[in-house]
């Protein structure tokens, strides 16, 4: 069992990134899904959560720049207006039965 992070990448300031996350050998539709990221010298910190009848919740860093949305287990985060500060290691989860499960982590820089 496994969930597979991808779409990192180089962009410049105010430009649009979309990142992936596929689940695979699960038997059952996660709960909840989402992100965190971790900046260097940084805590990992929350990003986003999609839960399974679609309900969203976002850090207040970015409300109406990001959106999450998902497909039983396949997940995506759309990145739009993206700032040098979005720059970090992006992870994502799934929850279920009070276990989360990880993504390894994928790189997203935004540098002019």
């Amino acid at each position: 069992v496994q969930l597979q992070a991808s779409g990192g990448g180089l962009v410049q300031p105010g430009g649009s990134l979309r990142l992936s996350c596929a689940a695979s050998g699960f038997t059952y539709i996660f709960n909840s899904m989402g992100y965190y990221r971790q900046a260097p010298g940084k805590q990992r910190e929350w990003v986003a959560t999609i839960t399974s009848d679609g309900n969203t919740n976002y850090d207040y860093s970015v409300r109406g720049r990001f959106t999450v949305s998902r497909d039983k287990n396949t997940m995506s985060l759309q990145m739009h207006s993206l700032k040098p500060d979005d720059t970090a290691v992006y992870f994502c989860y799934g929850l279920e039965r009070g276990t989360n499960y990880w993504s390894q982590g994928t790189q997203v820089t935004v540098s002019s």
